[in-house]
């Protein structure tokens, strides 16, 4: 029988639920919410629980260098890769784990985040709950509303106030020492679902308005989704490495892509598409490091 969320980690998730204070509604009012450092373990001890010897960290130095240009003053994002709802768990309990200035860097992080991780089930919601984020309604969500429908034309009303709000907030923080995290994807990649791998055009937005980036590649499942509830995803254990690339000027990486698209290319999209193409090459290299601790 499979593991999932539910039946591994029975223990931990009556604990969340418990220790729980976020908010289930999303509003233009808590868009921004703090980390609870009281839930924090809780996804520690499930990492950790499922982590292999040889997980780890590769590109710590990069992420150290984009951290001092943070601290300068600098507009600082995490383009990082997007497989499960762990993701994120896995980034801080590495970077905590890895010594150097891992600790300030996981602890620098704001995430930005989709309303369903706070509306959907309250236990993804008492997890999402231990890091900082941004609450943002996704515009994969807002483009399936009918603006003729009345009720969908509130929920757009909704959703465009939540987006003003978490976009106020972004401007108000990300020049304050902080690392903003952005999934490009903008959704977890699912194998059925070619789409879920392809950039949202809205990452160009991102690219346009901050002044360094680094990718950072994911490799090695220990949450692998499913069809059905989150709390459903299969866990196993596995090798699991972060890779984070070298800090690039966001302006630079940005105007080469469009200077390569024609006239009438879409060139929001033509920035999409190579952030993941980017993301796809640094997730090979890595593959084969960890292909080869694997096999020792």
């Amino acid at each position: 029988m499979v593991d999932t969320l539910n039946t591994a980690f029975r223990d931990q998730i009556k604990r969340a639920l418990s220790l729980s204070k976020v908010p289930t509604v999303i509003t233009e009012e808590n868009v921004y919410q703090e980390g609870d450092a009281n839930i924090l373990p809780l996804l520690d001890e499930m990492v950790e629980s499922l982590i292999l010897p040889g997980s780890g960290i590769d590109g710590l130095e990069n992420l150290e260098e984009l951290f001092s240009k943070a601290e300068a003053g600098k507009s600082c994002l995490l383009l990082v890769e997007h497989y499960s709802n762990l993701d994120l768990s896995i980034l801080s309990t590495l970077l905590r784990k890895a010594g150097g200035r891992g600790k300030e860097i996981d602890e620098s992080i704001i995430a930005v985040a989709g309303m369903k991780l706070n509306e959907d089930n309250p236990v993804v919601a008492a997890f999402a709950g231990a890091y900082t984020r941004i609450v943002i309604y996704p515009s994969r969500s807002l483009q399936h509303l009918n603006p003729e429908n009345e009720k969908d034309k509130a929920e757009i009303a909704r959703g465009n106030a939540i987006n003003q709000a978490a976009m106020k907030m972004l401007i108000r923080l990300k020049y304050k020492r902080r690392l903003v995290l952005v999934f490009p994807s903008g959704t977890r990649y699912r194998s059925w679902d070619p789409e879920t791998k392809r950039g949202i055009r809205e990452i160009d937005a991102y690219i346009r308005s901050f002044d360094y980036l680094c990718f950072v590649a994911l490799n090695g499942e220990i949450l692998h989704v499913q069809k059905t509830d989150m709390l459903n995803d299969a866990v196993g254990k596995d090798i699991v490495r972060v890779t984070a690339g070298q800090v690039i000027s966001c302006s630079e990486f940005r105007d080469k892509v469009r200077a390569a698209t024609s006239e009438n290319d879409d060139k929001k999209q033509a920035v999409a598409d190579e952030i993941m193409k980017e993301l796809e090459k640094l997730h090979l290299a890595a593959e084969e490091k960890r292909l080869k601790l694997l096999e020792n």
